[in-house]
């Protein structure tokens, strides 16, 4: 017997058009959840001062309603926006009892996933909370002195905890970022679930694409992108490579004058922004994925490198042990060590044909398991009370 569709809301403080794993992810699942026949709405910010309401948007080829609330800038950003604060709890109250949905799921708790479980608690309306954020990553954008950063941490996973309990069920997308969240907010039985990848696609290139490097996502400083870029030119002067670093963020500048000063500045390419069928083909391009970041999640990115058939190069750290296995679809390096980051880039440029196909096998088959629709159906257990298994 098939069950009846739901009224899904997602609550986001970041959404398409913004560009980051979670405002991605988002998406993805917005879009999925409609071409299964729910109806979905999506509440987030406005993408500009005048630019709020209510609408039907076309993400990811479906369409579905998305409620932009008047919101403002992060002080010293450019593009990050939240709702107004001071009017989140009114929005979120006269919008659950226009739409009356089965569940909430929202995916931050700092300003709308606040108010709308706040509200929806008070209505008997079902919570799911997914946490995509590190605190530790925020500090250097967050305007607050550095003397302050551990204070400031802790006082924010404390107020994540209080946010969180307020759920029926927390996700976050790997175990061991699970286990992160429990140890620093004491909640117990946060679900693993992973934000999944259309592994349809992206497609392996046939040819090994030999020397080319490549980073994809926010080129910010908790993805730890001058350690790459020492980390290159310390390769052997006889390895013909270049670095691809793909993404937008306030270190463009700073890291093109670091290359500059090390000499290899004909050799790394800072592209900023690109469509994401721009990005399929460049990762086609690439003989290998770098990703140096020590606070990853999960890593969509390194899902999508490891989609195309890519080995990758990763920071022995966080979740991203859970994709990259060292010596089989690639290497772990040691975090913020340059010289050991080059080392097995190294590995991996001298590698033969035979040892560089058994790791592409190996990353597709360990990406395999993390097909969007898995994810998907997960969800959608869990919005209607059900185990995700």
């Amino acid at each position: 017997m098939n069950e009846r569709p739901l009224r899904i809301l997602i609550a986001t403080d970041t959404f398409a058009p913004d560009v980051n794993g979670a405002a991605k992810f988002t998406t993805r699942l917005a879009a999925r959840l409609t071409a299964r026949g729910h109806e979905v709405h999506v509440v987030a910010s406005s993408l500009g001062r005048n630019r709020h309401g209510s609408h039907v948007e076309e993400h990811e080829g479906q369409r579905f309603t998305v409620h932009r609330l008047r919101s403002m800038l992060y002080p010293g950003h450019d593009w990050l926006r939240f709702a107004e604060p001071w009017r989140m709890y009114s929005n979120a109250a006269s919008l659950l009892d226009a739409l009356r949905p089965d569940v909430v799921h929202f995916q931050s708790h700092i300003v709308l996933g606040r108010a709308f479980s706040t509200e929806a608690n008070k209505r008997g309306i079902r919570v799911v909370g997914t946490n995509h954020l590190m605190f530790e990553n925020l500090m250097d954008h967050s305007n607050i002195p550095r003397a302050l950063h551990g204070s400031a941490v802790n006082w924010a996973w404390s107020d994540a905890a209080n946010v969180l309990a307020r759920c029926d069920v927390v996700t976050t997308p790997t175990q061991r970022s699970a286990d992160y969240l429990e140890r620093k907010t004491g909640l117990t039985g946060v679900r693993a679930i992973s934000c999944g990848l259309p592994g349809d696609e992206y497609h392996p290139n046939p040819e090994r694409q030999h020397g080319h490097i490549v980073f994809v996502g926010r080129v910010t400083s908790e993805k730890r992108l001058d350690t790459l870029v020492r980390a290159v030119a310390q390769l052997p002067e006889d390895l013909d490579w270049h670095l691809e670093i793909i993404g937008v963020g306030d270190l463009i500048d700073e890291l093109g004058h670091m290359a500059r000063d090390l000499h290899i500045a004909d050799r790394v390419t800072l592209t900023g922004f690109v469509s994401d069928e721009e990005l399929r083909e460049r990762l086609r391009g690439a003989e290998v994925f770098a990703m140096p970041s020590t606070a990853e999640l999960q890593s969509i990115a390194t899902m999508e490198a490891m989609a195309t058939g890519l080995p990758v190069v990763a920071a022995d750290a966080m979740a991203l042990p859970h994709l990259v296995r060292d010596g089989e679809n690639g290497y772990l390096f040691r975090p913020d060590d340059s010289a050991d980051l080059a080392e097995k880039l190294e590995l991996v440029l001298r590698s033969s044909d035979e040892e560089y196909a058994a790791m592409q096998r190996r990353s597709l088959e360990l990406v395999a398991p993390h097909d969007i629709e898995a994810t998907i159906t997960a969800f959608e257990r869990i919005y209607r009370g059900q185990s995700a298994e």
